[in-house]
């Protein structure tokens, strides 16, 4: 008779609903699977136990200890993975408050791999695989294993890869406000400034410039722009510091932006839609479009 036991501190249902559904699979494989539940202080425990009924094939304990490794590998990722983020980010950047820790969170659960997309798949699966075989390693010498000590004395690795993940997801957060603080400065700029034209379209040209046109659609040129190139133009030129500078201080009532791979959107183009938010429009097919 193979018997291991589970104990946690929190979740024993979690862990109940998993093993239940888990050792209904070894039942199929000719095993007789009991499961018993205790406790013993803090901790809740279910142990598992299974028999040979005659029909197994194989060595009893090595599947045994399969399939208890690949639920707990899985009960880690699914849930305790989600409770050691929420506790680093509560415990060590406690100075944000509630909304802005929850941000930090989604942050981190993307830097670990959730999410639609191959690389993320992989991540989890690689996270899947190592956690497995240091559940297998362990339960080969012990018959009982605590969720939160194994994590915390076995998974030392894994645990310093979710706190790498949680920095990487403030660097995030804090890079994100200030863009955010960067737009609502350049809308106050727009708002306040007097519109000089009614339509500017937006060309972008081989090598990162950028060409903008009066409703004419001939090639914009005001006075009053030749200081703000001057200004913009010393050391290294950024043509797309340039054009939104130049489109903030001409604050058009429209903005056309021709742009025919609009499924390539890039910042300043986000960033042109968010600060003039219903003055912009993109044109995918014209004659501006096609000359390009």
């Amino acid at each position: 008779m193979a018997d291991i036991s589970i104990g946690t501190a929190r979740h024993i249902d979690l862990i109940k609903i998993r093993l239940g559904r888990d050792m209904k699979n070894l039942e199929k494989e000719g095993l007789k699977v009991r499961l018993k539940e205790s406790s013993a202080g803090r901790f809740n425990f279910v142990s598992c136990q299974v028999m040979p009924d005659g029909g197994q094939k194989g060595d009893i304990q090595a599947i045994f200890r399969h399939h208890i490794a690949r639920s707990l590998s899985d009960l880690i990722l699914g849930q305790w993975q989600k409770l050691l983020l929420k506790d680093m980010i509560r415990e060590n950047y406690y100075y944000f408050n509630e909304e802005e820790r929850q941000n930090i969170f989604k942050y981190a659960l993307s830097h670990v791999g959730y999410g639609r997309g191959g690389r993320k798949a992989v991540c989890q699966q690689l996270f899947k695989k190592r956690i497995m075989e240091k559940i297998l390693d362990f339960l080969r010498h012990n018959n009982q294993i605590i969720v939160e000590g194994f994590i915390r004395f076995r998974l030392k690795d894994y645990v310093e890869q979710l706190e790498q993940a949680v920095e990487r997801a403030v660097d995030d957060f804090l890079m994100e406000r200030e863009y955010q603080e960067f737009i609502q400065l350049l809308k106050y700029f727009v708002e306040i400034q007097e519109s000089r034209v009614e339509l500017v379209h937006v060309l972008k040209l081989p090598g990162g410039a950028f060409q903008l046109l009066d409703e004419q659609k001939q090639v914009l040129r005001v006075d009053y722009l030749e200081n703000l190139f001057m200004d913009l133009t010393e050391g290294e030129i950024n043509y797309e510091d340039m054009l939104i500078s130049t489109l903030i201080t001409l604050a058009p009532k429209q903005i056309v932006i021709h742009n025919p791979d609009c499924e390539k959107k890039n910042t300043v183009m986000e960033t042109i839609n968010l600060v003039f938010w219903g003055r912009v429009r993109e044109c995918t097919d014209c004659s501006l479009c096609r000359k390009k």
